[in-house]
């Protein structure tokens, strides 16, 4: 007797849900559309629709020398703060997780940190720290990929420790010193291929975070080594049009890392699991 009721009540449901997606959706695609458009039209001021488009403003801005000099410099300080990410962060995380499992709050609680940082706080206390003798690092791009890896911190941790965590690191570990490894070749031939999707992860949300990085860019080292969210916003002052063009190019950068995160972590759940008999085996 209830079934036309809950019928209706699931129908309104669905229909609520389908609604909230649409406008979301709306709300996120319309801005970037806008954003194409613009980047495109002859001239957009004097009426609702664009009045032509034209490739020339592409043209322009991707053939000017300073904009493969930042794109190139970005992608530098970009890859640099995930190699130091990769090497300082993930044997942290494993030595948190197998042998020291009473640190884990105290990791926690370090890694949630750089989200209470303010750029020009964290920039300021890095001059005054490393800029004067004997380091001297102020203006330096080392100085720039340090406070990148502090700021990221977070986002390179969590995907490794979950992934640690889904693995019988204690078993495996027993395993390969069974059969004579020890602890640094156990962890890079064991321990590390069964991560891998945690480290791609990582890897690619630290690289997300710094490619589109400007506040402490421009603080640290400014356009002594112009990167691309710099050079971008330097064309928002005198021709939105091209500016319009580099936020479309760096939006395309940012997509394309966030299909490489979806498509590990799909390789990461169809991927079956290695078994504590597979282990012993090898």
């Amino acid at each position: 007797m209830n079934t036309p009721s809950l019928s209706k009540r699931t129908s309104a449901s669905s229909l609520a849900q389908f609604t909230v997606i649409t406008l979301f959706l709306v709300f996120m695609i319309v801005p970037i559309l806008a954003t194409a458009l613009f980047s495109i039209s002859v001239r957009w001021d004097r009426s609702i629709w664009p009045e032509g488009f034209t490739l020339d403003w592409w043209s322009k801005v991707t053939a000017k020398s300073a904009f493969k000099t930042s794109l190139a410099n970005s992608v530098y300080i970009s890859g640099a703060s995930v190699l130091v990410s990769l090497a300082l962060v993930v044997p942290t995380a494993y030595w948190v997780h197998a042998k020291l499992p009473r640190a884990k709050p105290m990791m926690e609680i370090l890694t949630i940190i750089p989200f209470g940082f303010p750029a020009a706080v964290l920039a300021l206390g890095l001059i005054r720290l490393y800029g004067a003798a004997p380091l001297s690092l102020a203006s330096s791009p080392v100085l720039l990929v340090a406070a990148y890896v502090v700021i990221t911190l977070p986002f390179m941790y969590r995907p490794v420790m979950n992934a640690l965590e889904a693995i019988d690191t204690h078993t495996l570990s027993e395993a390969a010193s069974s059969l004579g490894a020890g602890q640094t070749r156990t962890f890079l031939a064991v321990i590390l291929p069964n991560i891998r999707s945690g480290v791609m992860n990582g890897s690619l949300l630290v690289f997300s975070a710094a490619f589109v990085e400007f506040a402490l860019a421009s603080l640290l080292i400014g356009t002594r080594f112009k990167t691309f969210p710099i050079y971008l916003v330097e064309f928002t002052r005198f021709d939105a049009r091209q500016a319009s063009a580099l936020a479309l190019i760096s939006f395309a950068c940012a997509w394309l890392i966030s299909l490489g995160i979806l498509t590990t972590s799909a390789h990461r759940s169809e991927r079956p699991r290695l078994t504590t008999s597979k282990a012993k085996d090898q």
